[in-house]
């Protein structure tokens, strides 16, 4: 779970949140889960770790990387290297990768993983805002529309 990717893709086209609780159900149905993290930014707010723990509650592993604010203003708050490592380490002990996010950086990690491992691969992400390349990638794409919305 790309948290910052999936909560500013669904928030610009639907002026709405993701569901995470409906997400799990959908994702995990049927399954055993081996691994289920949630990669999100730590600015360290009340919010922000109420947040945090109800990710917790769901199931997920909550992965946080500091907020970088630089002295230009810009920020920094990347997580797609993470993301890619931990993908690579538990591909070998499972038959299925899910994730959600529409960064098309992630497009050569499916291609790869379904080529080494032959895993099936689900992307869940905005339609209007997920990469063509990362669909194309990706065994099955779920957009994310009502049903997945709060």
């Amino acid at each position: 779970m790309d948290v910052q990717n999936i909560y500013y893709t669904t928030r610009h086209a639907y002026t709405r949140n993701f569901n995470y609780n409906r997400f799990w159900d959908l994702a995990t149905s049927h399954r055993e889960v081996v691994c289920a993290c949630a990669y999100a930014i730590d600015r360290g707010d009340h919010k922000q770790q109420q947040f945090q723990n109800i990710l917790r509650s769901i199931g997920f592993d909550v992965k946080l990387k500091p907020y970088i604010q630089r002295r230009d203003g810009s920020s920094k708050g990347d997580w797609d290297v993470g993301i890619t490592l931990d993908v690579m380490e538990a591909a070998p002990k499972t038959d299925i990768i899910v994730l959600a996010s529409g960064d098309g950086d992630f497009d050569l990690l499916l291609q790869r993983i379904h080529q080494r491992y032959t895993l099936e691969t689900e992307v869940y992400g905005v339609p209007l805002l997920t990469s063509n390349a990362l669909i194309q990638s990706a065994t099955r794409y779920i957009p994310i529309r009502d049903d997945l919305l709060l």
